[in-house]
């Protein structure tokens, strides 16, 4: 028996020697504590752990907001705070409206698999995040992928499908930063494909709400007016606090407070975390020096990496791609022995071939702190050789 199927109750052996296989070829994952400097999460302005937000958290529950909901939004679990962040977030991010989610991912999946109707078409980028994956399989619309980043493959593939008939509304899918590619999105060619069919450009800008835009606003704002636009703002990442926010016209916001199953029958999240999320979205549009202390820090990151000859780089996200699964679970382990907190990133989350560090920077990790990391990057690299 293997040492997995040693383990637990013997009716569950084939689920033991399924996860001895994925350990055998380095893709098995493990819960792993917090240790070590910050280079792998999405905290991208340093507000989770901050007083900034602590303060807020103590203000809201002084003035009486609730930790729970009790209920879906539907039943009582609809809160004073959820309305006023809503409402408060429609504003900022120039939205006609706006629905708070209890995270990014039932965000995705309430918007794919409640607003593109039967015989519409969803037009989605090779490397989309797999909660619009999740979606589309429970949506009833057609789904059709693009090359990765390439407008000219979307206008190509959506009048295919148009010469093949097709005659529904058409449901552009991407992200505005790809998480594990560390590239922008190319929104405005995106947004010109939308106009020409009339089709809805939507974006998840999970890992660009809070360090693009003027204001932090991501960087779908101020596409196009033209065109119909649906946005996604995680509110865990840069915001520092829980949920997702749905943007959108008011008649998509209500089809979703009618159609989305994962809305409907969930409990609503915390007023608490909502009350701290209007509060992050105040720091935002008041304190601009939290994206220009994170982007300080991004820059010199970048700086820094290709004189160490690691890479060019454009966002706050640094792929190095390894190769192989258990190359790169060796050397993360060996950075994180180092106490560098990187994490190796394996398949099914990046294509076969192409496991890789992704190490993150955020004003979590000093340019000391940032230097340090490449240095050891290097040398283990070089001692690997």
């Amino acid at each position: 028996m293997s040492p997995a199927a040693s383990r637990g109750r013997p009716g569950f052996a084939r689920h033991a020697e399924a996860l001895d296989a994925l350990g055998a070829r380095g893709r098995r994952r493990v819960l792993m504590p917090r240790a070590g400097r910050d280079f792998s999460s999405n905290d991208y302005l340093g507000l989770a752990g901050s007083d900034l937000l602590r303060v807020a958290a103590r203000e809201a529950l002084d003035r009486g907001v609730a930790l729970g909901s009790g209920g879906s939004r539907l039943l009582r679990g609809n809160d004073a705070e959820h309305e006023a962040l809503e409402r408060e977030a429609a504003a900022f991010f120039d939205a006609p409206a706006a629905l708070y989610m209890g995270a990014g991912f039932p965000g995705n999946v309430a918007i794919f698999s409640s607003l593109p109707m039967q015989g519409d078409l969803v037009l989605h980028d090779a490397l989309v995040h797999a909660s619009a994956h999740d979606g589309m399989r429970l949506g009833r619309a057609e789904t059709l992928g693009f090359a990765h980043n390439d407008a000219d493959a979307a206008r190509d593939a959506l009048r295919g499908w148009r010469a093949r008939g097709g005659m529904g509304r058409v449901w552009i899918a991407c992200e505005s930063l790809y998480s594990m590619e560390g590239d922008l999105a190319p929104l405005d060619d995106l947004a010109a494909v939308a106009a020409e069919d009339g089709a809805v450009l939507v974006v998840d800008e999970a890992h660009a709400t809070g360090l693009y835009g003027r204001r932090g606003q991501g960087r779908a704002h101020g596409l196009d007016p033209s065109v119909d636009v649906v946005t996604l703002h995680t509110c865990g990442k840069a915001l520092g606090g829980a949920g997702g926010l749905v943007c959108a016209d008011a008649v998509l916001i209500d089809t979703l407070v009618n159609r989305a199953r994962n809305f409907v029958f969930s409990t609503a999240p915390s007023p608490l975390d909502a009350a701290v999320v209007r509060a992050a979205l105040r720091l935002m549009a008041e304190r601009p020096d939290l994206r220009e202390t994170a982007w300080h820090g991004i820059r010199h990151a970048h700086d820094a990496a290709r004189r160490a000859g690691i890479g060019d780089f454009d966002t706050q996200i640094l792929p190095v791609i390894v190769g192989e699964d258990a190359e790169a679970l060796a050397l993360a382990n060996a950075l994180q022995a180092r106490g560098h907190d990187v994490r190796a990133i394996r398949p099914p989350t990046v294509p076969r071939g192409t496991a890789r560090l992704r190490i993150s920077i955020t004003p979590n990790v000093t340019t000391d702190e940032i230097d340090a990391l490449l240095a050891d990057l290097t040398d283990i690299r070089k001692a690997a050789a």
